[in-house]
């Protein structure tokens, strides 16, 4: 399973939480963010064969929205 995008590269980042104590902060607790991967259907042969032959590729909802996977 795709953990990054196959377009873009975007993949999880580490952050971490702040937590306010006396007028400052101490970082407590780090949590990982997943970007939003989705399943997309590749139309074209030329895509198809750029990303090894698959139809199907996740990619992130960024990408979808602008309509990266439909472009050559």
């Amino acid at each position: 399973m795709a953990k990054a995008c196959k377009i873009c590269g975007r993949g999880s980042i580490v952050m971490g939480t702040r937590k306010l104590l006396r007028g400052h902060y101490n970082l407590t607790k780090t949590s990982r963010k997943y970007t939003n991967l989705q399943w997309a259907s590749l139309p074209s042969a030329l895509l198809r064969k750029r990303f090894g032959g698959a139809s199907r590729i996740k990619i992130c909802t960024r990408c979808m929205k602008a309509g990266k996977h439909l472009k050559v």
